[in-house]
């Protein structure tokens, strides 16, 4: 569908959005643009750019055809008003061209791209038989990464692990509305887990490097700035370390940039996820498989991509 201007347009809600791509359809585009030969490191870093009473966050890229860039607002002081901390629109684009093609609501984007990506590593450093979930975290990344790791193992037992019991056990009621059983636990519950979900703001290691026993799949996703983490050095030191990119991860991902100045790991030890996808990379029974992932502009295009221009889309004044 050609567009000639912006007036003519088409804008998609986040319904819209999710009605078009599933958790289980977003895991498959990521999966296939790397599969495809996209190489992460390719993608433009994030940047940051200081704006009224916060800051923004653009995240241009490049992709099979198509261009987009999520414009992402962050303005802290936001929840005290009653709206949320972090906004984001999306604009997708013709390649050759440069032609808006269409304008959806971003946030959905990150929603459904950072579990996906999650899935993608998990997928192939998970063992073949996940008896227990456990995932830190009580928000909806916490949620939808449950939902993420069910999309590709079946689980016996998920156990969530907050800051706040009563947190927790909303999430917990958040999952039993989708059909999911889930219970609150402490975190030594990781101690019998088969993968472990790291989805925190927390900005200190959330267990003991030792309760991870060989084999376990960890996955953090928590944020992507250098002086935070969720995972200790120690745990980096003896696992098999994925990242989504080396550059990027040394960069942005706080268990990483710490675990090297620490002398736990270095570059060497760290394997890209497109190898991982690729078949390069396998999992390691000797020892724990841990991905970090900060989350990367060429995922929310790569699920950008997979969307269609309905027959009658919503419009922008």
């Amino acid at each position: 569908m050609s567009m000639s201007s912006q007036d003519s347009m088409p804008f998609l809600t986040a319904e819209e959005v999710r009605r078009q791509i599933t958790p289980d359809r977003a895991r498959r585009l990521i999966e296939q643009a790397l599969v495809d030969g996209f190489d992460p490191a390719e993608d433009p870093a994030r940047q940051h750019v200081s704006a009224g009473a916060g800051h923004l966050l653009l995240m241009p890229s490049a992709l099979s055809g198509r261009v987009g860039v999520k414009v992402a607002s962050v303005a802290p002081d936001n929840p005290s008003r009653g709206l949320p901390r972090i906004q984001a629109m999306y604009l997708l684009m013709d390649a050759e061209t440069l032609t808006p093609q269409l304008c959806l609501e971003g946030s959905v984007l990150t929603a459904l791209r950072t579990p996906a990506t999650t899935a993608a590593a998990c997928d192939r450093l998970a063992p073949a038989e996940v008896r227990r979930l456990v995932v830190f975290g009580s928000g909806p990344q916490a949620v939808e990464h449950v939902m993420a790791i069910r999309g590709i193992r079946p689980v016996d037992d998920v156990v969530l692990v907050g800051r706040t019991p009563a947190r927790a056990q909303t999430a917990v009621d958040a999952l039993a509305a989708r059909g999911v059983e889930a219970r609150v636990g402490q975190a030594d519950a990781v101690e019998a887990a088969d993968v472990v979900v790291c989805a925190t703001s927390a900005a200190a290691p959330l267990f003991d490097a030792g309760l991870i026993r060989d084999g376990a799949c960890v996955a953090a996703i928590g944020s992507h700035e250098p002086d935070r983490r969720e995972l200790p050095g120690e745990l980096l030191r003896r696992a098999l370390v994925v990242v989504e990119d080396v550059e990027t991860s040394l960069r942005e991902a706080g268990d990483i940039v710490l675990a090297e100045r620490e002398g736990a790991l270095d570059r060497d030890d760290l394997h890209g996820l497109a190898d991982l996808v690729r078949g390069e990379v396998v999992r390691r029974e000797d020892r724990p498989n841990v991905f970090k992932g900060t989350g990367m502009s060429w995922q929310d295009l790569a699920v950008a991509s997979g969307l269609e221009l309905p027959a009658q889309t919503s419009r922008r004044p």
